[in-house]
């Protein structure tokens, strides 16, 4: 009894385990995961405005446009061309923030407070910091304070007006006409939506400290305080300028930009037909803009890009590569369809000096062109002593000069 109780027990423990083990119910298989789609991207909003354009700050790239180019009536938009000339007549040292500045009759009767435009207030013959004025004319969009402005600057505002088409051509402006600091309207004062955000992004990174004078949201003078025109300033704290303008003829319009973490967007709407459809249009441009667009750093300033073969040189590579930071702005998801290409000629003969362009870096996607920039030497390449240069000679017999085609990767330094 014994050994069948030794016996038999475990056996049937055995078989006990092995029928439960059979009767375990098989795991469920997992339900699978639905494919996640591409992420489309939406066509712009349809905003209220003649003409306007959506522009990336860190590339100048137009992301989205209506009639960019149409040739408009400014009105106070105008202002931020007056803004850019003082700026840098400031920083050429011609003015002084600090210089007093005499409010002249002309800048008192022309847009002082008996007229029906915009006015910082000034009094006649009073005279005002420079500083003060730029205040009173972008903040208060003041037409004496811009006119006041003018004169000191150039002497006279016919004179600043040749100055501000000056500074205009330099910037590319090349649909833009000015022939007051103001924007009165009179007759070939003009400009377009993409003009004033190639001037707005020059604004921005050529003068900052001048340019955060837009984001200031009141401003008192002769002890009246006036509010900034610019009201996105109040909806969305990443809005920090630039400037409003309205006429009968020019409509509403408005120059915005705002900065969210390392991105910046500018949106200009010219020719609205209210105040709050030109502030709602701005802000669906902007928002669109940073929702669906993204910026890569693609390739880093003064790093080799390539290298090609140096003749009759001291080193046998020359070190190519730009001088700037190589940024791309595209549509989310858009970044791995980036192509580079290198144009660079397939013969190399020194000497070449540090900054000389050799030749280009293009950008594309989808076969079309982004960006197209110049390749340049990244430090001074000499010629190599008579027996290098010799047998560099004899060599040559033997290389083709065709102009080589060098694709490069178009790998970003901040990609994951």
């Amino acid at each position: 009894m014994n050994f069948f109780r030794r016996t038999l027990i475990p056996f049937a423990a055995v078989l006990l385990v092995g029928v439960a083990v059979a009767q375990t119910p098989p795991r469920p298989s997992p339900v699978p995961r639905p494919v996640v789609p591409d992420a489309p991207v939406p066509p712009p909003p349809d905003v209220d405005g003649k003409s306007w354009v959506l522009m990336d700050y860190a590339t100048g790239q137009i992301l989205a446009s209506k009639e960019p180019d149409l040739r408009v009536e400014p009105a106070s938009i105008t202002k931020v061309m007056t803004d850019y000339v003082v700026s840098a007549e400031v920083a050429n040292g011609r003015v002084h923030m600090t210089d007093p500045v005499t409010i002249s009759e002309n800048a008192w009767r022309g847009g002082g407070a008996g007229t029906d435009g915009s006015t910082s207030f000034l009094k006649l013959n009073s005279q005002v910091p420079l500083k003060d004025l730029l205040y009173g004319m972008i903040i208060q969009s003041g037409n004496d304070a811009a006119i006041a402005l003018a004169e000191h600057t150039a002497g006279s505002e016919q004179a600043f007006a040749g100055l501000m088409n000056a500074y205009a051509k330099q910037l590319g402006m090349v649909n833009s006409n000015f022939q007051n600091a103001s924007g009165y309207p009179i007759a070939d004062h003009y400009t377009t939506a993409h003009d004033i955000a190639i001037l707005s992004r020059a604004l921005i990174h050529d003068f900052p400290e001048d340019y955060a004078i837009s984001a200031v949201k009141e401003f008192e003078w002769n002890g009246i305080k006036q509010h900034n025109r610019n009201t996105l300033l109040w909806r969305d704290p990443s809005v920090d300028g630039i400037k409003t303008g309205h006429t009968s003829g020019a409509g509403y319009c408005l120059a915005a930009s705002a900065k969210q973490g390392e991105s910046r967007m500018i949106a200009i709407v010219m020719g609205a037909s209210s105040e709050k459809a030109r502030a709602d249009s701005a802000m669906a441009l902007l928002n669109y803009g940073f929702r669906f667009y993204e910026t890569h750093k693609l390739y880093d300033a003064s790093k080799p890009l390539a290298t090609p073969r140096l003749w009759k040189g001291a080193a046998n590579q020359l070190s190519l590569g730009v001088t700037d930071n190589v940024l791309v702005t595209v549509k989310r998801g858009q970044y791995d369809q980036l192509k580079a290409t290198m144009d660079i000629p397939a013969t190399l003969i020194a000497p070449f000096t540090k900054g000389q362009q050799i030749g280009m870096l293009r950008i594309t996607l989808d076969g079309k062109p982004v960006q197209s920039v110049p390749l340049v030497v990244l430090a001074d390449a000499p010629q190599g002593g008579f027996f290098s240069r010799l047998w560099d000679s004899i060599l040559l017999w033997f290389h083709s000069d065709k102009k080589a085609e060098a694709a490069a990767p178009a790998k970003s330094a901040d990609a994951k």
